[in-house]
């Protein structure tokens, strides 16, 4: 397995997996818009990385992430947005790989941490995060406005 950063050629791959994201947690699989996904990943203010977990010619799993600022004092954070691994790859340690390049790239350009949130209700990601001796954080509420 290796992992590396997205490429415009694989915007159709990250386009499927977005709709399985979407049905795992509950709505309609179906591709994500690509244009979007160009635009946000490759345009001219990129908003987030992408990293794919793949296997010869098959894409395993993604981690996707930005980097906020500012962390702590003028320091900057990265903010995992989203790890998912697809259905036949859980539980052959894709996941656990996918943390560790998702850490090194906070190490490479001198993040002081790592930041991301999980749903209460997802017990096989927050077995993930124990097993990867990660405890959860209290102290913050989640806020969302939908639109703008």
């Amino acid at each position: 397995m290796r992992i590396d950063q997205a490429t415009q050629q694989d915007v159709d791959v990250i386009s499927v997996i977005l709709g399985e994201i979407e049905a795992y947690y509950g709505g309609e699989e179906k591709p994500a818009d690509a244009a979007q996904i160009h635009a946000a990943l490759f345009g001219a203010r990129p908003s987030a990385t992408v990293l794919l977990a793949r296997e010869d010619d098959q894409v395993l799993g993604l981690a996707s992430y930005s980097f906020l600022w500012p962390a702590a004092g003028a320091d900057t954070s990265l903010y995992l947005k989203e790890l998912y691994v697809r259905e036949a790859a859980r539980r052959q340690g894709v996941a656990g790989s996918l943390m560790d390049a998702v850490r090194a790239a906070a190490t490479r350009v001198g993040c002081s941490r790592v930041e991301w949130t999980a749903d209460a209700d997802n017990p096989a990601a927050l077995a993930l995060y124990q097993a990867l001796g990660v405890e959860p954080r209290g102290g913050k509420f989640f806020y969302r406005v939908e639109g703008s």
